[in-house]
């Protein structure tokens, strides 16, 4: 592999060290993307937004984020990924700044949506990064393991120190962290992460092609974030019109001298369902996050710093089961096998939290499901991402991981909205009928979380459909050899 590649030189850094750069600049802007949910009352109080608009503060993100990956990620190979999430690392770290310092409700929007482009530009590259530092698919599955463990301890324990810090510090705390982080993060990669040309932009500079993908995506997410702000008909026509931004985007990524998107991507099976699965599981799980939160506040009645504290669990179970578990088992059984059996935990997970009760306790109705769907994601997890990165060829590692990320958001934006949406209807028409408040919220999540088991479910099919091997060695990496000095014990 040639260094304009993105390629490792081990003579001159350390593959393990990368891999801590990457994770320290994925955990900052995954832990941003949960931290803010549990301090949105105090920032509704401090700054006065109405109802609807205070769903811009997370929105604000969610859009440029998502809309940006794709092109993030394809710009990454042409112009260096190295140089990418350095920049992106920047970008987010300034935009935090501006947030942790914001007294009025336009300032912090603004301030969000440019997080949301330093987020994009840093995670569209980091899958790409690590399939090329790490060849060897039984190195690849256990660093894969990390990165993995890494982001889902930060999306839970987001919600831990989202609570923390906006109790006994106050909300802008909940940004102004991200400082030393960010500022850390990218002296290491500058020192550490080894220099590439990339492809030139040359190789696929695309800019009609550019604007049509961006503009799809975004108005994607803009879709599905604001569905309740808008009537049928406004929805519906927006909902159209991103297939067919997307649609002229294939067209002329078909015709296109250079074109930014090479087509031949989804001939790949694998990497096309693997995506796919991803969209409804994380669907399932960002609406288990979200809504599991407010059952805990609005029914149970914990406080913010409680909220956070009851989801620690969580992130300690998928760290251990990650990092002790996850490559063994996946060059034991197979990444299919993996994969399926972490989709059969998930669905058993929700289908526990679609009984729990108005009287409901932490311990009886919530933590056995939290465990359940913490095992199941610590399981499915990696299987997915060295599957979706497995079906793209180096030239297009970083487009392949722009394009996984930017299904993670879309299918969290997306089980989000109508999660969100169902629970809320739920519980309104049972309050109109004059059941009592809390009785009709419990309702109204049990909907919720009875929607996201057949979304799991779906995934669990899907998965074994689509994904199985055709034959059983391709399903395995060869059994682990011993680690190498200097990595991480998993």
């Amino acid at each position: 592999m040639s260094s304009t590649s993105g390629s490792p030189t081990p003579r001159t850094y350390s593959r393990w060290a990368a891999l801590v750069v990457l994770c320290a600049g994925t955990l900052m802007t995954i832990l941003d993307g949960n931290i803010v949910t549990v301090a949105m009352p105090a920032i509704q109080s401090d700054l006065g937004f109405s109802g609807p608009g205070l769903a811009w503060v997370v929105n604000a993100y969610l859009i440029p984020f998502g809309g940006l990956l794709l092109l993030a990620g394809r710009l990454g190979d042409l112009v260096g990924r190295r140089r990418m999430f350095a920049a992106g690392l920047v970008v987010f770290t300034v935009a935090s700044a501006l947030c942790g310092i914001a007294t009025d409700r336009g300032v912090l929007v603004a301030a969000r949506a440019l997080q949301g482009v330093g987020g994009a530009m840093t995670s569209a590259v980091v899958l790409g990064m690590l399939v090329a530092l790490f060849p060897e698919p039984r190195e690849r599955a256990r660093a894969i393991a990390v990165f993995s463990a890494v982001g889902a301890a930060g999306g839970a324990l987001g919600t831990f120190l989202g609570g923390a810090l906006t109790q006994g510090l106050g909300w802008h705390w909940i940004f102004l962290i991200n400082l030393p982080i960010g500022v850390a993060a990218w002296v290491a990669a500058l020192r550490i992460l080894a220099p590439d040309d990339g492809l030139g932009l040359g190789k696929g500079a695309d800019y009609p092609g550019a604007a049509l993908v961006t503009g799809a995506l975004m108005l994607s997410v803009y879709t599905i974030v604001s569905a309740g702000d808008h009537g049928p008909g406004t929805t519906l026509a927006l909902a159209a019109l991103s297939p067919a931004l997307l649609a002229a985007f294939a067209v002329r990524q078909a015709r296109a001298a250079r074109p930014l998107l090479r087509l031949r991507l989804f001939r790949s099976r694998v990497l096309v369902s693997a995506n796919g699965v991803q969209i409804l599981m994380i669907a399932g799980m960002y609406g288990f996050q979200y809504i599991g939160a407010l059952y805990l506040q609005r029914v149970l009645g914990y406080d913010e710093l409680l909220t956070g504290t009851a989801f620690l669990p969580a992130p300690v179970l998928i760290g251990v089961l990650m990092l002790s578990l996850s490559a063994r088992t996946v060059a034991r059984f197979g990444t299919h096998r993996v994969l399926c059996a972490g989709l059969v935990l998930i669905t058993a997970g929700m289908a526990l939290l679609s009984r729990v009760p108005a009287d409901g306790g932490y311990v009886t109705d919530v933590l056995p499901a939290m465990l359940l769907l913490a095992a199941g994601f610590a399981a499915a997890m990696p299987a997915m991402t060295g599957l979706a990165m497995s079906g793209a060829r180096e030239e297009d590692a970083g487009l392949a991981s722009g394009l996984f990320n930017t299904t993670q958001v879309v299918g969290g934006s997306l089980g989000l909205a109508a999660l969100t949406t169902l629970a809320a209807a739920r519980t309104e028409r049972l309050s109109a009928r004059g059941e009592q408040v809390v009785a009709a919220t419990a309702d109204g999540y049990r909907l919720a979380f009875t929607v996201a088991t057949g979304i799991a479910a779906l995934a669990l099919v899907l998965a074994a459909v689509f994904l199985r091997p055709r034959s059983a060695s391709s399903d395995r990496v060869p059994e682990e050899a011993p680690v190498p000095a200097g990595a991480p014990s998993v």
